[in-house]
């Protein structure tokens, strides 16, 4: 019998037409779209467990932006959602890009059907196992089913007394803060507390709110009617209400200006909004989780954030210790990555030297889980023996490492290295976000992107 749902995202008017005789042969179901536009609308109300994204939808444009952004999207929103990119440019640096920002895996135009069908069937098995057998579009069982999040607790006091925490609070509607530097899994946290609640079967909303102009802020949030400003030329549903019967994830919420903090706190108090250019009442049921690295009582402090608006989201203040304060995970958490990229990579590597163990619990982490997530990935990619081996690390990371004498740092820097420490220090500053990066550099987003590119950050 065949199973599966199967959503195609490309331009093409070709393409669609022989991918809709192809796939209903393979597969329960098939959608295809020519525009990412109603992207988002698809995937709530068809809830495929596949998505073949297209990496470019604009004419003369051939970068691959608008499949990555399109990419990212999804994750967020949908992280069970599997997603093959579909590509006419064979750019081996572009797969990999993909991959890394979460893509199942990547296929070349013109493509073999029989390759075409096993990527797209190994990505559907993969979207149901980690589901824990269940389909996508299943609703999971009271107390929900947090198989399809990748959590990693470990053995710390801390993290134990976390998950105890945790356990008692997700099953409950409460509104919840986490807080924790950069890298240390936030968002990881929120959908595990969404899998684990009574709204596991609906969506989970993320917005990174503070990377929202402050001049859009209203629209994205709360959206707005055909007409209201210059450029609303149709309706627009915010975040509020798309979230409405599930989970709204706002991550980076100490970032949010000042100015647009009012507005959130009359809506997350009285669970309603008001499209811009509408005066009618929209109600909402969400269930609110937060997320920030910055010390929002500071903020208070100094007259940054509202103090209202504060303790009305620390209902429940959930704090993820930083990596290097939970020593004894980063080993078990290295080998779990390892294992994970030595398969998505299809790469022979299947362990770790006792002195690769050891630097890598010397080093400082300071981009914490996600950090070592690149550098196992990095490592696992470059390989050239099944074990991985203390120099796969060392030279990546040597500046980092603890005890580091002062003696060491360089004072004098060429254009190019002033220039890579810059976008580094800012990619760190404002947690990867590319938005914001770009803003603080005063450079476009496709200059970033090159730059990031050239430097291999």
């Amino acid at each position: 019998m065949k199973k599966g749902k199967i959503l195609v995202v490309d331009d093409n008017a070709g393409i669609r037409s022989a991918l809709k005789i192809l796939l209903p042969s393979h597969f329960a179901q098939v959608e295809l779209l020519a525009s990412p536009s109603s992207l988002m609308t698809r995937l709530r109300d068809f809830r495929p467990e596949v998505v073949l994204l297209d990496m470019n939808f604009s004419a003369d444009i051939n970068t691959g932006n608008e499949g990555l952004f399109w990419l990212g999207e999804i994750r967020k929103a949908y992280p069970q959602t599997k997603v093959v990119l579909f590509t006419a440019y064979a750019d081996v640096a572009l797969a990999v890009e993909g991959m890394k920002r979460g893509a199942y895996d990547f296929i070349v135009k013109p493509w073999e059907n029989e390759k075409l069908i096993e990527i797209l069937t190994g990505a559907y098995k993969a979207s149901v196992s980690e589901s824990g057998g269940k389909a996508f579009d299943s609703s999971c069982s009271d107390g929900g089913d947090s198989s399809s999040v990748q959590m990693f607790w470990g053995n710390t006091p801390a993290m134990v007394s976390l998950k105890r925490i945790v356990d008692k609070v997700a099953a409950t509607d409460a509104t919840v803060l986490i807080t924790g530097e950069n890298g240390t899994g936030k968002d990881v946290l929120a959908r595990y507390i969404h899998s684990l609640s009574q709204r596991c079967g609906r969506i989970m909303v993320s917005v990174d709110a503070g990377a929202v102009p402050e001049s859009l802020f209203e629209s994205e949030l709360f959206g707005h009617v055909k007409g209201s400003f210059t450029d609303a030329i149709a309706d627009h549903k915010g975040k509020f209400e798309a979230a409405d019967g599930g989970t709204l994830f706002l991550d980076e919420i100490g970032n949010i200006p000042l100015s647009s903090q009012a507005k959130l706190l009359r809506a997350i108090q009285n669970r309603s909004i008001s499209k811009v250019g509408d005066n009618k009442i929209i109600p909402v049921d969400i269930r609110l989780i937060c997320a920030t690295n910055r010390n929002l009582p500071q903020l208070v402090a100094d007259g940054l954030f509202r103090e209202d608006l504060f303790y009305r989201i620390n209902a429940f203040h959930l704090h993820i210790p930083a990596l290097r304060e939970r020593v004894e995970d980063i080993v078990p958490l290295a080998e779990m990555f390892l294992k994970k990229f030595a398969g998505k990579y299809h790469r022979d590597v299947s362990g770790m030297t006792q002195e690769a163990r050891v630097l890598l619990t010397r080093l400082s982490w300071s981009g914490n889980i996600r950090q070592l997530q690149n550098v196992i990935e990095k490592a696992v990619i470059l390989s050239d023996g099944p074990v991985l081996d203390a120099s796969a690390f060392s030279d990546e990371l040597s500046d980092s490492a603890e005890g580091e004498p002062e003696s060491s740092v360089k004072d004098v820097f060429t254009l190019e290295e002033a220039e890579k420490q810059a976008i580094a220090s800012a990619m760190k500053k404002y947690g990867d976000n590319l938005s914001l990066v770009a803003k603080a550099l005063d450079i476009s987003r496709p200059t970033l992107y090159n730059k990031l590119k050239k430097y291999g950050l």
